[in-house]
Formats: C-alpha cells, structure tokens, sequence
C-alpha cells in the first residue's frame, strides 16, 4: 500500500509538471532579427504583417514593435512609399516612419495632390478564395436549406444555362449559392460542430416559373457541375474588410479539420479550429502546436499507443505527459458559432488534424 501510494503522489506530481509544461508559455522579450535593416521603404502590397516579419521572428508583436508611433498604431495610415526606420527607446526597439507628400503632376504648371491606398494587414489575396467558396453551417440549419430537384429533361447533372427546379423557398431574395456539403466536423470527442460547404455556383430564381411548391431556377457562373440534392444557400458569403491582429491570451483548441481534406497542411492552408465566435474573433493569433504521445515510465518505456497497451495506460502506471512543441502560426480570419477559419502563415513541419492551437 505504501509503495502504491508513493507511485501514485510521483504520477500526480508528473502529470502537474506536464500539464504546466503544456499550457505555460513564456513572455518572450521583443527583439529584433539578426538580419533585421535598419530602414525599410513600404512597396505596394505589403502588408503590415508582411513588414514585421521582415524584422520580427514573431510578426503578431508588431503592435509592440510600433507601439510609440500612432501612426504605425492605424494601419490606415501606412502607405507605399513611407520609409520605416529602427531605432530604440529604453533598450527596446520601435519603428518610426516618415514620408513625402505625394504629388502628381497634370501639366508644367498644374499639380495635384494625390493620396495612395494604404496598406492592409493582412493580405486579402490569400484568403479572399477560401472566404468565397467555403462556409461553416451548423447541421439543422444547413438541413432545413431548400435543395435542388431536377430539371424537365430527367438529368442529374446541371451545368451553366440549365434551368432546374428547386424547392419552394419563402424569401424575397432572388440570388442563391448552389452549396454542397463537404464535411461534417466533429471535435476531438466526437460532438459534431458542424457542417463544412462548399461552393458549386450561383442562381437566380425566374418568376415566371414558380409553382406550389417548386420555384425554377437558372444555373450561371458554375464552378462545376451542380447535381440533384445540392443545397441552395441564399446570399453570398460575408467577410470582414480588414483585420486588427492580436495574439490569443488563454484560448486553447485543436485543429479539427481543413478546407481539401489534406493529411498534411502547410503555409497558407486554412484550417478549421473548435473555437467559435464566443472564444476568438476575427485577427487573432494562434501558436501552432504538437504533443507527443503519453509515456509509461516502467522498466521498459512505452508510448500509451504502442500495440498491446489497453485503455491508453493503466491509471496506476507512471505516465509522463509530453509537452507540447511549438510548429507554427495561424490567423483566425472567420468565425461561426462553434468553429473558425484559421490561416497558416508559418509551419516547421507538415500540421495535422488534433495539433493544439494556443497562445503564440
């Protein structure tokens, strides 16, 4: 009995260590690459996250780095053509910025000012294709979604300029997204989240061809063919305009689907996390992160997944828990009620289904 006790206080104090070891990351002081310059002019499409990563190896500090300069603080106010400078304040770097009023000149004696696009924090170019064919529905909504019949000729694949019949939708909206379910989510326990569409093409219901229960639809812009059962998804799908970035605090989740159903993602894959609406917003930004298997401390150690080891590990073992190793980055860029998209924007090595997504 004394020595199961003894076991069991080394297995408690084990799994303390671990789980700490797991969920405690360390402020990390800011400072500058090795091969960071000293000035930096912006160029058309940059991005603010794109110039703190040319002198940060954590661009989501970037509020940190221009923290004494309100106007690095508005990413509104940063334009092509500003010249950005590294200096210190107290030890700490920070970065200025300076720029010439643009001018353009219309004739030898006529000029006039003109202003240029700021820039974006984020590059819109990289997730604009995601947002605009793919959205996250929960299961009842997108089961009460009206869906596709057929059309008069009998054929169970629509192209563009086909006209099929979908069923009677109340709404005065006259533009539908032809959608297809791609994936039903689950977290890690199993709990659907949802369900994960695609986009097929769009629709326009013709007047003219309503009936009790039946309303004729036009198939035009097609991605691919539409087929019988396609679901019909009123409006487009919504985006934000910009994005203010911030590292996540105490959120934690995993990575518990992809748009393509790839075993390996990498940079600029988007990923689906269980964390909704209520637990991170639009900006956020996650560290990517790997945990090995449990170990049982016996003479001979094993991982608890090893073949022949039943139910994960005995609870009486000494199990170590391994802590979790740092891979990557990812930007929450949209969120649903119990999932979000999230953009990998650095990976060391190939990230899969269940890697944990916390602070950075």
């Amino acid at each position: 009995m004394v020595n199961l006790k003894k076991r069991l206080n080394k297995t408690c104090r084990m799994i303390v260590l671990a789980v700490c070891a797991l969920l405690v990351i360390p402020a990390m002081a800011l400072q500058l690459k090795d091969n960071a310059p000293q000035t930096y002019t912006v160029k058309k499409g940059d991005t603010l996250w794109g110039i703190a990563s040319v002198f940060l190896n954590e661009p989501w500090l970037w509020p940190e780095l221009w923290r004494t300069n309100t106007q690095i603080n508005n990413p509104h106010l940063i334009y092509p053509g500003d010249v950005i400078t590294v200096g210190f304040v107290n030890g700490e770097p920070v970065l200025s910025v300076t720029r010439d009023k643009p001018s353009l000149v219309l004739s030898p004696n006529t000029d006039r000012r003109v202003k240029s696009s700021p820039i974006d924090v984020l590059d819109w170019s990289a997730i604009a294709p995601f947002i605009k064919q793919h959205t996250f529905l929960d299961e009842t909504s997108y089961d009460l979604l009206p869906k596709i019949l057929g059309n008069q000729d009998g054929n169970v694949r629509f192209a563009s300029d086909d006209y099929v019949l979908g069923e009677k939708q109340i709404s005065t909206d006259s533009q539908y997204r032809v959608v297809r379910k791609q994936d039903t989510i689950t977290n890690l326990q199993g709990e659907i989240l949802g369900v994960q569409v695609t986009h097929v093409s769009t629709a326009s219901s013709i007047p003219e061809g309503q009936t009790d229960n039946a309303m004729l639809l036009f198939i035009d812009d097609a991605n691919q063919e539409a087929r019988r059962g396609d679901k019909l998804l009123e409006g487009g799908f919504d985006y934000p305009d910009n994005l203010t970035l911030k590292p996540s605090t105490s959120q934690r989740g995993h990575v518990v689907g992809d748009l393509h159903d790839h075993n390996l993602l990498g940079k600029y894959d988007v990923v689906i996390v269980d964390l909704g609406a209520m637990d991170v917003e639009p900006g956020t930004v996650m560290g990517l992160y790997v945990q090995g298997p449990d170990i049982i401390d016996e003479t001979t150690p094993r991982y608890v997944n090893e073949p022949g080891v039943s139910g994960g590990g005995a609870w009486f073992n000494d199990t170590v828990m391994q802590p979790a190793m740092k891979v990557g980055e990812v930007i929450i860029f949209k969120t649903f009620d119990a999932a979000s998209y999230g953009l990998i924007t650095r990976a060391s090595k190939g990230v899969k289904h269940g890697f944990i997504v916390a602070n950075p």
